[in-house]
């Protein structure tokens, strides 16, 4: 039997250690966010959506682009982090609840981003809302880490995931599959007509629905392969960070069953992360049979709405 996609789980275990968020959690590269700004056709003074801001890691290069941002967060220590660190810094509104429960305006931004964020929100909300905010043509862009396979860090790779099989194998049996990138690439293109079913395959999530594809786009890939090297203390504070890291037991987490386990490989480690940034631009898909698609407002059937990325694979 093909292995199953993994169920969400409760996101709010990451407002629970909102602290080691905030200083462990990575940002986006510039690049990435200069890209889809570029692509969107929005500057400063555009209003943008974020959903699931977190401790702010995206939100700050959304304001440092002049951006004006409606930031949806539904962890109390996550947002009261993101309100400290972000103080000062531009135009940014705090929503503290989740994308299910919060008011937002139909038609009100001209993007919508989620870093990280998308798969812990009820799929048949996740992807029906940011259609609904979004501007006529408006962008909904999306961004990841996911992790490669790769030569040179193959081995530490296969260590870590040893090490959670020892200490925790009905989560190690639940693992993320890691491809190359031209796996990654390729299976993309296969998909890409269908954004919830491009991003549940690339994290193994249960967020698919065949609807989608008459919400957006086809969806575009732009990726900034990264080797990441972590001493064994800097990767367990960041694993320390992640949803499956409350699964595990105190007799799981201790010494010698774990730590030493990851630790022993971890410090020279280099993991090979991969931000895929997806973009999409919204308004009718591409009309095969005549019929207007969804609810997009001055839209005529068979015709595109927004800019792509093209051939960004190396961006």
């Amino acid at each position: 039997m093909p292995p199953q996609p993994r169920a969400r789980s409760d996101g709010s275990v990451f407002n629970e250690v909102a602290a080691d968020y905030d200083r462990h959690r990575p940002t986006y590269p510039d690049v990435l966010v200069d890209r889809a700004c570029e692509i969107a056709g929005i500057g400063p003074g555009a209003a943008v959506l974020e959903i699931g801001c977190g401790t702010g890691q995206l939100t700050r290069s959304l304001l440092a682009r002049g951006l004006r941002v409606t930031a949806v967060e539904p962890g109390e220590q996550l947002i009261a982090r993101a309100r400290d660190r972000l103080n000062g810094l531009g135009d940014v509104q705090f929503v503290n609840a989740r994308l299910e429960d919060a008011s937002l305006p139909r038609a009100g931004y001209s993007a919508v981003f989620s870093a990280s964020a998308i798969h812990w929100i009820d799929p048949d909300v996740s992807w029906r809302t940011p259609a609904d905010a979004l501007v006529d043509g408006g962008s909904l862009a999306l961004l990841s880490y996911f992790g490669l396979a790769d030569p040179r860090s193959a081995g530490d790779q296969h260590a870590l995931h040893a090490a959670m099989a020892t200490a925790a194998p009905e989560l190690a049996t639940d693992w993320p599959t890691y491809r190359d990138l031209d796996e990654t690439l390729a299976g993309v293109a296969t998909r890409r007509d269908n954004v919830s079913e491009v991003w549940a395959w690339l994290g193994d999530y249960a967020i698919a629905r065949g609807y989608a594809a008459d919400l957006f786009d086809d969806a575009d890939l732009a990726t900034v392969p990264a080797r990441l090297e972590h001493t064994a203390d800097e990767l367990n504070a960041l694993l320390g960070t992640m949803s499956f890291w409350a699964r595990l037991s105190a007799r799981q987490l201790s010494p010698p069953r774990t730590n030493p386990c990851i630790g022993g490989s971890a410090g020279r480690s280099a993991r090979a992360r991969s931000p895929a940034w997806r973009w999409h631009a919204a308004g009718p898909a591409r009309d095969h049979t005549g019929v207007q698609r969804y609810r997009y407002r001055d839209s005529k059937p068979g015709e595109e709405r927004g800019r792509r990325l093209r051939d960004c694979g190396g961006c």
